[in-house]
């Protein structure tokens, strides 16, 4: 079925996104708050599987529980004219997935800053007990400003949930990037987000992924079989320490991986501030096993002892001695040979000063052809400036002006324009820390607001603009956000509200929740019962609150009415909660005693109903058996005796 442009008095969807394996995204309007939304609306074949639907559910659950800078916000979700939707933040911006298609490879600076942020937002979801299983280009958005957003967490599920839907052995995701663990159908943990993470990387850094294949099944193979070669073998400016990186979290066996995303983030972060990063080598099973004796075995040599000293004995000794020490008595030689000819020649030879000309705020190529013209030799040097545009001089040594030997060499200074820093991450910092950060990196301290936060303690930066290791120019202001604490919030009486007006009214106030569900006969299907805190209770941002939901009436099992009067038929049913219902036709019955008895109902004795259903009885009429009649033979009648009068 097409999606309404309508979906509900609030949302109104306006042109199409994007298409997923479960869901449509369209661009919409909440006509509410005027602001402009992403809907993601499941696809109507899965509407009516109630599995789907739940997955659907939880999805909205689980990502509107997760706040941070670089994952996509959540503010609703429902169900309308037949089709269930969420209820998105828009990103403006482009996918990794579009940009890696139109562009390629990126820059070795701005792959780890992008892979840096899709892991703090890894941390986040993994830090709440959730994985994400299907992270890919076409998942991580990058907006305009150049934030990083990770979305689609459809499929993400919980750590501790042994009643989710996609059990170990379902394989979901996509087999360019999942892990061998997820190709194999075993449990994904967070090491296989960052497994999958590495993929995305690799692809970011080179323009293809490590495994290609004609079909999933020969990609899925690969992963769990064949190494891929290291990214620099295909993009030579990725760095050694980043190359380290990425082969650290492509390794076949969890264990050696990063053992979280942000283990993986500081690795990444260490990379771009040029630190360098040390990984381990795989330890084989073997050797690891040896770890558990009280000795550790070593393993032999690859050489005998006997043939190693042998070949030591065997090499010639090094020439690099004698070398030097030539070369040290050529230069030594051409020196004492250079001041005897002064000496022996030098009243005889003029030497020629000229002064220098001054070549300041000359192009770099006038200025050099200038000092050429006047017989010096220039040496062009660069160096950074905020004031002298770049290719411009900006001074010689020695000076303009001053006198020196034609032919002397002078040293050339352009400008190559102002220097650029890259921008601290300090999410997470104190303000102190963080402004110390930003000052020692050449930068300053912008605009500080602050906000309640629950997920950072007091004075702990939440937000910062420009974001991390976008590289801007000296001096230029960093704005952050701070968090003022948890904020303290009256609990709002929820009792009666649909669940979905009252989850949005917990998320509105930062609130996180949970929902049960039990019968009730006051309040109707899908309405909240109570909370856990009672409402009027101050709770703070950030805390679980539990919305026990009403799942309608308790079933009622039909009790045997037969034999019963209709009063007491009236009060057996008024205490389970059904309605009698007398049949206008009776039933008729050869025994008085069943006479205005209930002698049939519908439905019959043991079957579950809901409360407030019907159950129809008819009554007995007795009718006695008809009379029997004996006929007799017909009788002949006599005519009466003839009287005879005797005279």
């Amino acid at each position: 079925m097409d999606t309404p442009s309508e979906l509900t008095e609030r949302y109104h969807v306006t042109s199409h996104i994007a298409r997923g394996g479960m869901a449509d995204v369209y661009e919409g309007q909440d006509t509410l708050l005027n602001r402009k939304i992403a809907v993601k609306v499941l696809h109507s074949q899965y509407s009516s599987d109630e599995a789907f639907v739940k997955r659907f559910r939880r999805e909205a659950q689980a990502a509107a529980n997760l706040t941070h800078p670089n994952i996509v916000g959540i503010y609703d979700w429902g169900q309308a004219q037949g089709t269930y939707f969420i209820v998105m933040e828009i990103i403006e911006g482009r996918s990794l997935r579009d940009v890696l298609r139109s562009e390629g490879a990126l820059l070795p600076r701005r792959a780890v800053e992008i892979a840096a942020e899709t892991a703090a937002a890894l941390s986040i979801a993994h830090q709440a007990g959730l994985v994400h299983r299907d992270v890919k280009p076409g998942n991580i958005l990058l907006a305009k400003d150049g934030t990083v957003k990770v979305t689609d967490f459809g499929i993400a599920r919980a750590w501790d949930d042994s009643q989710e839907l996609t059990k170990t052995g379902a394989v979901i995701g996509t087999a360019t990037y999942f892990s061998p663990e997820q190709a194999q159908g075993a449990a994904a943990d967070a090491r296989s987000d960052v497994y999958s993470l590495g993929v995305v990387l690799y692809e970011t850094l080179t323009g293809r992924p490590p495994f290609t294949g004609e079909s999933p099944m020969a990609v899925a193979f690969q992963h769990v079989s064949a190494e891929a070669p290291p990214p620099s073998s295909l993009n030579p400016d990725v760095s050694e320490s980043l190359d380290a990186v990425v082969t650290k979290a492509l390794r076949k066996d969890p264990a050696g991986r990063h053992q979280s995303a942000e283990e993986m983030r500081q690795d990444l972060l260490a990379v771009l501030k040029g630190d360098p990063v040390v990984v381990a080598p795989i330890v084989p099973a073997a050797a690891a096993a040896a770890t558990t004796q009280m000795m550790p075995e070593v393993p032999p040599p690859t050489v005998p002892p006997d043939e190693v000293y042998r070949q030591i004995e065997e090499e010639p000794p090094s020439q690099m001695p004698f070398i030097i020490t030539a070369f040290a008595l050529l230069v030594g030689l051409a020196i004492l040979m250079f001041f005897l000819f002064r000496l022996a020649g030098g009243t005889g030879t003029e030497v020629v000063v000229a002064p220098i000309p001054d070549v300041t705020n000359f192009t770099q190529v006038a200025a050099l052809e200038r000092l050429k013209a006047d017989g010096f030799v220039p040496n062009p040097l660069f160096e950074t400036s905020d004031t002298v545009e770049p290719g411009v001089v900006i001074r010689t040594e020695p000076p303009g002006g001053s006198e020196t030997e034609v032919g002397s060499i002078i040293d050339v200074f352009i400008s190559s324009g102002s220097e650029e820093f890259p921008v601290p991450p300090v999410i997470g910092q104190n303000i102190d820390d963080a402004t110390q950060l930003i000052e020692d990196a050449g930068l300053s301290i912008g605009q500080i607001e602050t906000r309640p936060d629950a997920d950072f303690q007091v004075d702990v930066v939440i937000e910062q603009s420009p974001a991390p290791g976008v590289e801007v120019g000296a001096g230029t202001p960093i704005n952050l956000v701070i968090s003022s604490g948890p904020e303290v919030i009256a609990l709002p009486d929820l009792a009666g509200m649909s669940e979905r007006d009252a989850v949005a009214q917990l998320t509105g106030l930062g609130l996180k929740f949970s929902v049960n569900e039990e019968f009730s006969d006051e309040e109707v299907f899908g309405n909240v019962i109570r909370t856990q805190p009672e409402a009027g209770i101050d709770v703070l941002s950030g805390d679980t609150i539990l919305l026990i939901v009403s799942k309608g009436p308790e079933p009622v099992e039909v009790p045997s009415l037969l034999g019963l009067t209709e009063s007491e038929a009236q009060i057996a049913l008024d205490e389970l909660g059904l309605v009698l219902n007398v049949s206008n036709s009776t039933q008729p019955v050869g025994d008085p005693v069943q006479n205005g008895l209930i002698v049939n109902q519908i439905p019959l004795e043991g079957n579950i109903i809901d409360a407030g259903d019907i159950v129809t009885v008819t009554l007995g009429e007795y009718q006695p058996p008809p009379t029997t009649t004996t006929l007799l033979p017909p009788t002949t009648t006599l005519p009466p005796p003839t009287t005879t009068t005797v005279p």
